[in-house]
């Protein structure tokens, strides 16, 4: 520090100050009658003026004041260091939990429920029987059938034993016209050719009843075939009459009650009303619409998280599937991720939030969004060096996550890079670097 003296002049108001000049007892001069003369009023008056004069220079007053060399106030930044980490890009797709499997349970037959075994709310295995109908036509028809199975049966042994008989017929005709043809042959006027014509005719004869008696055989045959499959046939109808849990689920709808008409489900001239309706609660789905712009990175078996905020739980999830096409109307992807259930949490209609790592990289350097600087195709950090200046370095910007963005070149770990205001900052100005904690939502820092 030193000591300079610094003089305030005083300025007095030249009204204050009373010229001699202005004297009423000394007259007045003009240029053209001005003449110098030396007078004892004269030089009084120019004696009170120059007093006047030094009166008002050394009208001051005088003070002290200390001046410092110290530069203007330091500014202060908030930094954090660059650090190595892990980063995943995300995205939240919301969307309902629906049964991976759901039907309505029909019947197959028009009939009348006779027993009914399950109800709202019902868990039924693969193949658990939950209802029987009564079919009366049907049984009747069966009945029917096994007795038409019976008469082709016995049409069956009736053709067999003629055609044993016509079998036995043509054999005895056979050999008799063979003898008699070896006799004409072997000695020539023993038998009459009359005689041997009239055996070979009979022969013949009887072959062709034996190929009728096969004939009817296999027409007996068929029919018995054709009794058969009409029985089987109406058979597997009745066993419809015995309605099935066709997977494992929950029963979650009944539209029946014992005694209850329920129509044939194939009908279409009937509005068939189901018996249950059936969910699937040990697996769900979730379909979600897919962005184009991340269609890209959605692969088939990849892991997810579900949260579902009713529960206030996560479970885990895999993507199952996808349309692999990309609607023109959303520009999203029908995409399938599928949730296990085994303890039954999770129940249909309820909502849920899927969230699909897009990217993820292990073991970078990473830096705060808020230390990047963009201006066109340039990427910048304001870096506070060594010296305690701000030092800007152009960098390559990798995966950029919510809150942080992965360097590639630039920096190198434990650079302190400034995540404050840097609007009023150049490169080499001195400031000021103090240590922040980034807050990241939920209140965590990193």
């Amino acid at each position: 520090m030193e000591t300079i003296k610094r003089c305030e002049t005083n300025f007095i108001p030249a009204a204050a100050v009373n010229s001699p000049l202005d004297s009423p007892e000394i007259p007045r001069l003009t240029p053209r009658t001005m003449t110098f003369r030396r007078s004892a009023a004269t030089t009084s008056s120019v004696t009170l003026l120059g007093l006047s004069l030094l009166s008002l220079v050394f009208a001051t007053s005088c003070s002290k004041v200390r001046a410092t060399n110290e530069p203007s106030g330091t500014v202060t930044v908030g930094v954090t260091g660059v650090v190595r980490k892990s980063l995943a890009r995300r995205i939240t797709l919301s969307s309902e939990l629906v049964p991976f499997q759901e039907i309505d349970v029909y019947a197959k037959e028009a009939g009348f429920v006779k027993k009914l075994y399950v109800d709202y709310g019902s868990r039924v295995q693969a193949g658990q029987l939950m209802a029987t109908l009564e079919i009366p036509e049907l049984e009747a028809q069966m009945q029917e059938d096994q007795a038409a199975i019976k008469n082709a049966e016995d049409e069956v042994s009736r053709a067999e034993n003629q055609l044993k008989r016509y079998q036995a017929q043509y054999k005895v005709l056979h050999l008799e016209y063979t003898r008699l043809n070896d006799v004409f042959e072997s000695q020539p006027g023993l038998v009459a050719q009359q005689e041997v014509d009239d055996s070979q005719g009979k022969d013949l004869a009887a072959a062709s009843q034996v190929d009728a008696g096969e004939s009817s055989l296999q027409a007996a045959r068929s029919q018995l075939l054709v009794s058969r499959a009409r029985l089987i046939h109406d058979q597997a109808l009745f066993a419809y009459s015995r309605i099935t849990a066709p997977f494992a689920g929950v029963v979650t709808a009944r539209t029946a009650n014992l005694g209850t008409l329920m129509q044939a489900g194939t009908s279409s001239s009937t509005q068939a009303m189901p018996l249950v309706k059936l969910s699937q609660d040990d697996l769900y789905r979730l379909v979600m619409p897919v962005p184009e712009s991340s269609v890209r990175y959605i692969q088939i078996g990849k892991p997810v998280e579900v949260r579902v905020p009713a529960l206030n739980q996560s479970f885990p999830g895999k993507v199952a599937r996808s349309s692999l096409d990309v609607q023109e109307g959303t520009r999203t992807m029908h995409t399938e991720v599928d949730v296990p259930n085994p303890k039954r949490l999770l129940m249909p209609g309820m909502y849920a939030e899927t969230t699909l790592t897009l990217e993820a990289k292990e073991n970078v350097l990473a830096v705060p969004l808020e230390a990047v600087n963009h201006e066109g195709d340039t990427t910048t950090v304001d870096v506070v060096n060594s010296a305690g200046t701000v030092d800007v370095r152009t960098v390559t910007v990798g995966l950029e996550t919510s809150t942080d963005a992965e360097i590639v070149s630039g920096l190198e770990e434990g650079d302190q890079v400034i995540v404050s205001d840097r609007s009023g900052l150049k490169a080499g100005q001195a400031v000021n670097a103090k240590a922040v904690k980034m807050l990241r939502p939920g209140g965590n820092g990193e």
